[in-house]
């Protein structure tokens, strides 16, 4: 069949289409109803099976390390409520300002602790989601103190490109997630020092602008790694233990100078500096 003959052949189908049409809206004049004309079948798609969502088993906190927001750690709530209030000043999420590290001079200064203590209160009392997130590649802690098997984390998605959502990990805490540490690495600091490192860090910040996201880091005075991470801090803030040497600590903050220091956590306080209506919450501090 030639060009002219097809061409001539739609026309007279879709000539027939319409008479047909006016024929059942009452339109058409003619003395009998014009043929019905064989529609051309309509191919319909396959069904898509919609994308299946991520499901989380949310971790339940036990450790008693941990503020329960109980008449038993009254005391101590209360001072975490007073850091919250120091932090929300400044973590504005409409100004992009929502990314706090937290770290110390030394090991052992209870960073860790100050750090998910910080972030309890922060999603429980604040209205606003919180992303916890372990960056201490060397000696990885937070998992331990809620509960958590070791597995996808940030060293995965820096290495493998693992899709931060697929690696966040979902806590019976309202508006409370956790991204562990991951894999173990035999080179934490370039590894954090790298391009991708710093590509996931603005990610991070873009991708869950309207939370509260706060790193834990390995020490500053012994490790490089804060310096990287500081760079892309709204807000440090430095955990000093009693006891710990001055000169480790003026040492810590000379290194990180020109980062956006919020301030000095003073932990571990003696039991003669509590006053004695708190004196059983000694045990809890001296553990720290």
């Amino acid at each position: 069949m030639s060009e002219n003959e097809l061409t001539a052949g739609k026309e007279k189908k879709g000539k027939a289409y319409s008479l047909r049409a006016k024929w059942l809206r009452g339109l058409y004049q003619g003395d009998s109803a014009p043929p019905v004309v064989d529609r051309p079948q309509v191919k319909t798609m396959p069904a898509v099976e919609p994308k299946r969502t991520k499901t989380v088993t949310p971790i339940k906190i036990t450790s008693p390390y941990i503020i329960k927001f109980t008449e038993d750690d009254a005391y101590l709530t209360e001072e975490y409520r007073k850091l919250k209030s120091a932090v929300l000043m400044v973590m504005q999420p409409h100004a992009k300002q929502n990314t706090l590290v937290v770290t110390s001079s030394e090991s052992g200064e209870g960073k860790s602790l100050t750090a998910i203590n910080l972030a309890l209160v922060l999603a429980q009392e604040s209205n606003r989601t919180v992303l916890l997130v372990d960056a201490d590649l060397r000696r990885p802690s937070l998992h331990t103190y809620l509960g958590v098997k070791p597995g996808l984390g940030l060293a995965d998605c820096i290495i493998d490109k693992v899709d931060l959502h697929d690696a966040l990990v979902k806590t019976t805490v309202p508006r409370l997630n956790f991204l562990g540490s991951g894999k173990k690495t035999d080179t934490p600091a370039e590894l954090l020092s790298s391009d991708r490192m710093k590509g996931l860090m603005q990610e991070i910040k873009s991708r869950y602008h309207d939370r509260i996201i706060i790193f834990d880091t390995p020490p500053a005075l012994i490790f490089t790694d804060i310096r990287v991470l500081s760079q892309f801090a709204d807000g440090i803030l430095f955990v000093v233990k009693e006891g710990v040497s001055a000169n480790s600590v003026r040492d810590a903050l000379a290194s990180l100078k020109g980062r956006p220091i919020l301030g000095i956590v003073y932990n571990g306080a003696s039991a003669d500096q509590l006053n004695g209506r708190y004196h059983r919450y000694y045990k809890y501090y001296h553990r720290q």
